[in-house]
């Protein structure tokens, strides 16, 4: 009787253990923390996790890159990933834009962004680790003045679309009026022409929330009678807020956030 009972006891250890691996399996469990401090692919699991939280604005602020992920960051946006996830946005937006029925009274509107949307900063990111460094507004500056950034090629594509569509093109940008010049010889230079307005920082912007600002710019249009009906930008700070368009886009951006 008890080798019996011994034997029922092993039987039923044997079914809960594999009972537990298959459960165990079946949970997806995220990597531990000691799991995620390695090197390699550790490195590359963890921040790829990280840039989709970034992405979907789950990370809220945040300063720069983690050191860790930089390389991870700067091989995203040197490469094809970072080149497929633009068009396929600007495919989604520019499906959209075909259901809009324009009314031609030049009042149907599209507004983007230009840092990182419409313009292309790698140039620049490249001698200042892809977003691991503090960011340093005098050199920014100074790269601006440049007037050299390229265009973010999905980008051009859509907003040459938009405009054989008949939509208004608007451009508003957390620049400052003092670089009104260098941002529309720089525009001119990547391929941008005939928006309709450039929409900088004065005097009385200077300090406001991104958010804030860009909604109370938005909030003038839709005053003069604009339709806003699609927005495109990389930072959250250009789509939240209020007089929001009827649809969003968010371009990807790992680099910084605003």
């Amino acid at each position: 009787m008890a080798a019996f009972q011994s034997l029922v006891s092993l039987i039923l250890l044997l079914l809960l253990s594999l009972l537990y691996v298959t459960v165990s399996q079946s949970i997806i469990r995220l990597p531990s923390d000691h799991q995620t401090r390695g090197g390699g692919g550790d490195d590359d699991l963890y921040c790829d996790s990280w840039r989709l939280s970034v992405e979907t604005n789950n990370a809220g602020y945040w300063t720069y890159v983690p050191s860790r992920c930089a390389r991870f960051v700067e091989l995203y946006v040197t490469g094809d990933r970072y080149v497929s996830d633009s068009a396929v946005v600007a495919s989604y937006a520019f499906a959209f834009a075909k259901t809009v029925n324009i009314a031609g009274d030049g009042k149907d509107a599209w507004v983007f962004d230009i840092d990182e949307t419409l313009l292309s900063n790698l140039p620049y990111y490249e001698l200042h680790g892809y977003g691991s460094e503090p960011f340093d507004e005098l050199s920014f500056d100074k790269w601006v003045d440049l007037a050299e950034a390229p265009a973010l090629a999905a980008s051009l594509k859509l907003y040459k679309k938009l405009k054989r569509l008949g939509f208004t093109i608007f451009l508003l940008t957390g620049r400052s009026e003092y670089q009104r010049n260098a941002t529309a010889k720089n525009l001119v230079f990547a391929g941008y022409s005939d928006w309709e307005k450039l929409i900088l920082r004065g005097v009385s912007d200077q300090g406001k929330p991104a958010t804030l600002y860009k909604s109370q710019k938005r909030l003038e249009l839709v005053n003069e009678g604009y339709r806003i009906h699609g927005s495109s930008g990389d930072q959250w700070s250009d789509l939240l807020g209020f007089a929001t368009a009827e649809r969003s886009f968010k371009i990807p951006n790992p680099m910084y956030y605003i």
